[in-house]
């Protein structure tokens, strides 16, 4: 799980920084030779990390982007040190950035499909040389194991709850799918951080709504990274302070020590894998494919098994069939060493994928 939140911070500081980057940067090579429509993605995909930022300055987009993240975390940061308690504000803001932003990608990806004039994606009809990455960043999307037991607990007739799940991933799923569809149809070239493809165009002469809703698509990570990252951060810190005062020789660490070590380490370690780098294709994959992976598919096989090692016992020691009227349709130990199986294959596809490239 700490492992989780410390790729997590990183894509946010990450995801935030370069957002930021791409839509204050103004300089454009090309922004002399073209005038089509489809300009800005064809010049943000062109763009390289030693060009400057803005015309006549000597700042890269490189040292733009670093500077974005240092003061990502000079502002969010503090909030490290504190406590929250009630977040259900912010989660509401949330939520409603996330279905607006959801709803104006959709429908600005099929006006563009509809635009005959605009350049359209034309993607293959399979490419299984990216089934590792799609593997961690699909796990990463579908990443919300460790609240569920949380999200569990209240319902008082728990006799729906498999039912109820089962219809949250297949729309979820779906959503996904009429996201990315679009989008891979509506754009030639899409970014890693697939908000940037809304960027505006300096050059380009758009509406003044267009102008908003693409600025709105373009800095949409800012708005809802920065309301989660003080809360991820204060779990990790109070996670990180579970696990390490539990070791003997750490247990008499002074309450100021505790205040000062643990949101410095939160926050400051995933700001150095920021700083490190800006592929957000590689932290989420890899935070997918070896943390999540964990908590999706290790850990909850683990406790399953365990829990069924325990009933079994107890049937023993009773002399008794103990019946669950919520047992799973999965409840074949199959499943569990099928689910491990998978998630090994998985693992060991994503780590061959990165020492072929690395080779390369």
């Amino acid at each position: 799980m700490v492992a989780y939140l410390f790729g997590d911070l990183a894509i946010y500081c990450t995801a935030v920084a370069k957002s930021l980057r791409d839509v204050s940067c103004t300089y454009n090579p090309m922004s002399k030779n073209s005038s089509t429509s489809n300009s800005s993605i064809t010049n943000s995909s062109t763009l390289q990390l030693s060009d400057p930022c803005w015309d006549g300055t000597p700042l890269t987009r490189s040292d733009a982007y670093r500077m974005y993240v240092a003061v990502f975390l000079l502002l969010l940061g503090p909030f490290a040190f504190f406590n929250v308690s009630k977040t259900k504000y912010l989660q509401i803001f949330t939520t409603a950035m996330r279905w607006t932003a959801f709803i104006t990608m959709v429908t600005l990806s099929i006006m563009r499909i509809l635009d005959t004039s605009a350049t359209h994606g034309n993607p293959p009809i399979a490419n299984f040389s990216t089934a590792p990455t799609v593997f961690g960043v699909s796990v990463y999307a579908f990443m919300c194991h460790h609240s569920i037991p949380s999200l569990v607990s209240p319902i008082k007739n728990k006799s729906s709850v498999a039912t109820i799940f089962a219809t949250d991933y297949i729309l979820i799923a779906l959503f996904y799918l009429i996201l990315a569809f679009t989008g891979i149809f509506a754009f030639p070239v899409v970014p890693d951080l697939y908000t940037l493809v809304f960027k505006p165009d300096q050059g380009a002469g758009s509406s003044l709504p267009m102008e908003i809703a693409d600025y709105f698509l373009a800095l949409f990570p800012v708005f809802t990274l920065s309301t989660n990252f003080p809360i991820i951060a204060i779990t990790l810190k109070k996670n990180l302070e579970t696990i390490i005062t539990n070791i003997p020789y750490f247990s008499t660490m002074s309450p100021m020590s505790r205040k000062l070590v643990f949101p410095l380490v939160a926050i400051v370690i995933p700001a150095l894998v920021a700083l490190g780098t800006e592929d957000l294709g590689i932290l989420v994959t890899i935070t997918g494919a070896y943390a999540g992976a964990g908590i999706q598919y290790v850990i909850p096989c683990c406790l399953v098994f365990l829990a069924r090692k325990r009933l079994n016992k107890l049937e023993t020691d009773l002399n008794m069939t103990l019946h669950n009227p919520l047992a799973s349709a999965f409840k074949h130990s199959g499943f569990v060493i099928l689910v491990l199986s998978w998630s090994v294959l998985a693992v060991g596809l994503v780590t061959a994928n990165f020492i072929i490239k690395a080779v390369k």
